[in-house]
């Protein structure tokens, strides 16, 4: 029997965090057992913010190494440009799609925003605005059955509903599959420097500590946590939690219990929870840390793997398109 398709992409932008590992990488490694994985990075997203062309070659190529060491199969993994049907798909669900759907997307105010605190000279891309039907092509492209979200990709995951919904209602056939979200539970994990923040590589080295940080860097990242800010009270705070959420997403569920009973009773030295918490994140990265090194003295090796990968996963974009441009009458 067929597997069910799983589609995610991701961006190579900023490093490789504990909150972008927790909250997806990992859940891409569990979730290769399963089903069908698609797996992308998306460099054609990443040029809808101002980026610098030489830098994002590099970390291209940086996030499949990171990838890899993580335990992404290479199989899944493509390079969105290498496969350029991803575009031409693009216009033509563009034309299924109306400006006043783009014009609700939420996130695009929010990356608006963001271009203009850095350089309030700087213009907004018609990228920016249209990406998420390039986002809803990338989908429908494998005619994937779920694509693992958060809430704040709820609204891009309805378009993509709509689009093919659509789509199959001007070509007059049940075509395109309307993907359904995939909830799992992935860890919350905040930045240990201000935890009212989610871990974020925009926010500051400080803000985020890198799965490939040397040893040394990720205990001292930790070991200057924020905990409490005044006396203790009866609900934990936020930096403290935080802590409990690393330990527990590192399985560390004795030591969790444990530490958790201690606080409970008013015994627990934050120290001692840091050093613990320090202990599970370093020995979580260690071994992926040795898998990046073997990666890295075989780049060549790798770099073909991944262009051989790209390309079979590129036999299915053709097989899509050309199936799509009959139904369009483009063909």
């Amino acid at each position: 029997m067929n597997r069910k398709v799983v589609l995610s992409g991701i961006q190579p932008t900023g490093n490789l965090h504990l909150g972008r590992y927790f909250g997806a990488i990992e859940n891409w490694v569990h979730l290769q057992k399963d089903f069908d994985c698609v797996y992308c990075v998306v460099n054609y997203h990443a040029i809808t913010m101002p980026y610098n062309p030489v830098k994002l070659q590099e970390n291209v190529w940086e996030l499949v190494y990171n990838l890899l060491a993580c335990g992404v199969n290479h199989e899944s993994l493509f390079i969105q440009s290498k496969i350029p049907e991803h575009t031409e798909l693009c216009w033509i669900l563009s034309c299924m799609c109306s400006y006043g759907e783009l014009s609700r997307m939420t996130q695009f105010k929010d990356k608006t925003d963001q271009v203009k605190e850095k350089n309030k000279d700087a213009f907004v891309s018609c990228g920016l605005f249209t990406y998420p039907v390039l986002q809803a092509a990338d989908i429908l492209m494998y005619r994937a059955d779920y694509v693992p979200v958060g809430k704040d990709q709820d609204q891009h995951l309805e378009l993509t509903r709509n689009i093919a919904q659509r789509f199959n209602a001007v070509v007059g056939k049940d075509y395109f599959v309307a993907p359904e979200a995939l909830y799992t539970e992935t860890p919350k994990i905040l930045s240990t420097a201000d935890p009212s923040k989610k871990m974020s590589a925009s926010a500051g080295e400080k803000h985020n500590i890198d799965l490939f940080a040397p040893v040394d860097t990720i205990r001292k990242q930790i070991r200057s946590a924020v905990t409490d800010t005044g006396d203790r009270s009866d609900t934990m705070s936020a930096g403290v939690e935080n802590l409990f959420q690393l330990l527990k997403a590192c399985k560390q569920t004795v030591i969790y219990n444990e530490l958790l009973a201690e606080y409970n009773n008013q015994t627990l030295s934050y120290a001692v929870l840091k050093d613990h918490v320090a202990d599970a994140v370093i020995q979580l990265v260690q071994p992926i840390q040795d898998r990046k090194k073997e990666i890295i003295a075989n780049k060549k090796a790798v770099k073909d793997m991944i262009k051989s990968s790209s390309m079979n996963i590129r036999e299915r974009a053709i097989a899509t398109l050309n199936e799509v441009r009959s139904l369009t009458g483009l063909n």
